[in-house]
């Protein structure tokens, strides 16, 4: 971009400004900020993500698709039969990374609200009830198709609806680590008959929850 070009600024508050490049340094740009334009893009549901992290640079993916389809936020989780192990500044630096995806997916696709990008944490750490007014999920795996439905988008009459899905890494969460997410009030769900990919199913899931 060269000074006099247009261009559009949004502070993860919502809405987005108008701006003009006045200067291009090398390290820095000026511009002028102008006119504050109330454009949202949000989901019409408010859908969290809490996932078992995929291995190599999945997670990077769907950290990045996650965002287009309006997740606002992700928990990043260690899992029993999680690959990647992370803790400490390793952790940290990760979180960031994830964050900044995040960041340039919202700039792709318009979304002037950036995602929560948690810290890691294992699940025993994160799991809990899902709070008052939000449906909890958790992905299923179970042999036993009526122990589970289908995933379903909240109904036409329940915009705002807030729902925390919960996707296990490669191999899907263990038989345990499922029982007590239901214990804490996750309802089981399945996407058919087909095994997906870690981060596909994740990603499938709230595509459907998007409605």
């Amino acid at each position: 971009m060269q000074p006099g070009d247009a261009v559009t600024l949004f502070d993860g508050r919502g809405g987005e400004f108008e701006a003009t490049v006045l200067r291009m340094g090398r390290s820095d740009v000026a511009v002028q900020v102008g006119m504050h334009r109330a454009i949202e893009r949000e989901s019409r549901h408010a859908l969290h993500l809490a996932v078992g992290m995929p291995a190599n640079e999945r997670m990077d993916w769907l950290v990045e698709k996650a965002t287009e389809l309006g997740v606002l936020s992700i928990q990043p989780l260690q899992t029993a039969r999680s690959v990647v192990r992370l803790s400490g500044e390793r952790a940290e630096k990760k979180r960031a990374h994830w964050e900044a995806i995040a960041i340039a997916a919202c700039e792709q696709c318009g979304r002037n609200r950036v995602p929560t990008i948690h810290p890691v944490r294992t699940l025993a750490q994160w799991i809990g009830p899902p709070g008052a007014g939000t449906r909890g999920l958790v992905l299923s795996l179970a042999d036993d198709a009526s122990a589970v439905t289908e995933i379903r988008a909240p109904s036409a009459g329940q915009d705002g609806a807030s729902v925390v899905m919960l996707s296990g890494p490669e191999g899907g969460l263990t038989s345990s680590e499922e029982v007590d997410a239901i214990a804490h009030g996750f309802a089981p769900v399945s996407l058919g008959p087909r095994i997906l990919r870690a981060e596909t199913a994740a990603i499938a899931a709230l595509a459907l929850l998007a409605g």
